[in-house]
C-alpha cells in the first residue's frame, strides 16, 4: 500500500511539473557562429530579473550579466570580448525557468 501511495504521488508530481508552462521561450542567437558579436534574442512572459550566463564547455562560467526583461520579446547584445574561438552554453534565468542553448565563437 505505501509503495502505491509513493508511486501515485511521485508520477502526480512529475505531472505538474511537465504540464508548466515556461515563462521564458524562443531562445535564440544570431548570428551563430559569430566572431564579434551575436544578439540573443527570447520571448519572456513577464517582468523580471533576468541573469544570461556564458560557460565554457567545462562548465566554468566565462560571463555573467544580470538584466531587467520586460513581458514581450527581449533581446541582448553579447560581445566575444577576450573569449577564444569554441563552442560555449549561454543560459537565460529568470526565478521561474532557465534556458540553455549552443553559442559558437569563430
Amino acid at each position: 500500500m505505501l509503495k502505491k501511495l509513493l508511486f501515485v504521488f511521485f508520477f502526480f508530481t512529475i505531472s505538474i511539473s511537465f504540464s508548466q508552462e515556461k515563462s521564458i521561450e524562443k531562445l535564440s542567437a544570431a548570428p551563430n557562429p559569430f566572431s564579434n558579436s551575436t544578439i540573443i534574442t527570447f520571448h519572456s512572459d513577464s517582468d523580471s530579473k533576468t541573469t544570461l550566463t556564458v560557460k565554457n564547455i567545462l562548465g566554468k562560467v566565462v560571463y555573467q550579466k544580470s538584466v531587467e526583461t520586460i513581458k514581450g520579446n527581449n533581446s541582448l547584445t553579447f560581445l566575444k570580448g577576450d573569449l577564444t574561438a569554441g563552442i560555449y552554453i549561454y543560459t537565460i534565468q529568470n526565478k521561474e525557468n532557465s534556458v540553455s542553448k549552443r553559442l559558437v565563437i569563430q
